[in-house]
């Protein structure tokens, strides 16, 4: 199906598609951030584990075998385990899930074996080992502001860069991975980052507002790298888009991509800078 120049923007996409997709997953995050924050998790499980299935699927025409179940298992276990017992509890999901995926595609005989745990070893790090740090933002008793946070810079990036690098965007920043990616698309994403983090830190958090700045200084670059990675994996598998689960957004890994390489960044520079409040206001 074709769509008309109207509908289509210059960065490829269905705009006003995307747009109110977009609009109705920010509702249903903040209504499970606000109104019962364990929602997130239940939301954020969901999603991550779809977008690893989605991955597993797109490897399989290339002839890579990925033991799906153990991934998918592991990687709920793997949020599950961060939100309720802490970051050990989540390096150690993470290593059953590495052991599992090995011994479940091992069984099956050795055919490729090696290519195929070496597949599922990475999508048990990518999503669900870095997804865990999402959780481990969302469990903290001010949880909701410091995973809502880390949302919002992560959005601020994309959009930062998706507008700046529509109007703006001369320098292409990766053209053999993301030809539309540009540097100045990347000095919106900065800007724009920074911005939100100061509001967030000092609004939601109550932090100094230098917190924020650093903040959004170190996410801009993870967010970008994020998109920049899953943009070369894509390239690899012959892949334009994971899935198309979501009108004008295509898959869910496609959504995911930025947040996985922030979730870290954002856990490390928050439990650094800005101090855990008992309670959100």
């Amino acid at each position: 199906m074709t769509t008309t120049p109207t509908s289509t923007s210059r960065a490829g996409r269905n705009l006003p598609v995307a747009i109110g997709v977009g609009l109705a997953l920010g509702a249903l995050i903040i209504v499970s951030h606000f109104w019962q924050k364990w929602l997130f998790l239940v939301v954020a499980t969901v999603a991550v584990c779809i977008g690893a299935w989605e991955v597993i699927q797109a490897m399989r025409p290339v002839g890579i075998r990925v033991p799906a179940l153990p991934v998918v298992l592991g990687t709920a276990g793997m949020l599950t385990a961060a939100y309720a017992a802490g970051e050990e509890a989540l390096f150690v999901a993470f290593v059953l899930t590495a052991v599992l995926v090995l011994v479940w595609r091992g069984s099956e005989g050795t055919g490729a074996a090696a290519r195929d745990i070496g597949a599922g070893m990475f999508l048990s790090a990518y999503p669900g080992l870095l997804a865990g740090f999402a959780m481990l933002l969302l469990a903290a008793p001010d949880g909701q502001w410091r995973s809502f946070t880390f949302l919002c810079v992560t959005v601020a990036s994309d959009v930062g860069g998706y507008a700046v690098g529509v109007l703006g965007g001369r320098h292409p920043m990766a053209p053999s991975i993301s030809p539309k990616k540009s540097w100045e698309g990347f000095a919106g994403s900065v800007v724009a980052c920074v911005l939100v983090g100061m509001l967030c830190v000092t609004q939601g958090l109550h932090g100094p507002w230098w917190a924020g700045v650093v903040l959004g200084l170190l996410a801009a670059p993870a967010s970008t790298l994020g998109d920049l990675c899953e943009s070369a994996l894509k390239r690899n598998l012959g892949v334009k888009d994971m899935s198309h689960i979501l009108p004008g957004h295509g898959g869910l890994m496609d959504r995911l991509d930025s947040l996985l390489v922030d979730a870290p960044v954002v856990w490390a520079v928050l439990a650094l800078l800005v101090p855990v409040v008992p309670a959100v206001r």
